[in-house]
């Protein structure tokens, strides 16, 4: 076999599990009730579906064509950013108290999250930003 035949065979191998786990992500999104289970799908499952998609999209432009950067630049920052907004948004609702809360910690100084300043207080206890 010939590179180029081995190459359309892990093209539509990424394409079809890209494909599946973006659209197992997708599903997700709307089949979850709250927030914070919502999350796992768009950050967890799409993740591995757009990174499947664009790995066939690498494999295709450096085997048939010139070959580009851009595709890995993507990739790379997808993985990067896709779990630190999942942990913003997990922090948001856990400040909001929209969702349900884990046990307490024994020391409360030990979770960054739920210690909140002296100054800040009055805020938090009102909800205005």
């Amino acid at each position: 076999m010939t590179l180029e035949i081995v190459a359309v065979y892990a093209i539509s191998a990424c394409l079809l599990i890209g494909t599946f786990f973006t659209v197992v992500g997708a599903i997700g999104l709307l089949r979850f009730n709250d927030s914070m289970t919502r999350l796992h799908a768009p950050t967890k499952v799409s993740t591995m579906g757009i990174g499947a998609l664009l790995l066939a999209s690498m494999i295709h432009s450096y085997v048939f064509g010139e070959g580009s950067l851009h595709d890995l630049l993507i990739m790379a920052f997808l993985f990067v950013t896709a779990p630190i907004s999942a942990n913003f948004i997990a922090k948001v609702n856990i400040h909001r108290r929209s969702c349900q809360m884990p046990k307490p910690p024994k020391a409360d100084t030990t979770w960054a999250t739920l210690n909140v300043p002296e100054a800040d207080r009055d805020i938090e206890e009102t909800g205005k930003a």
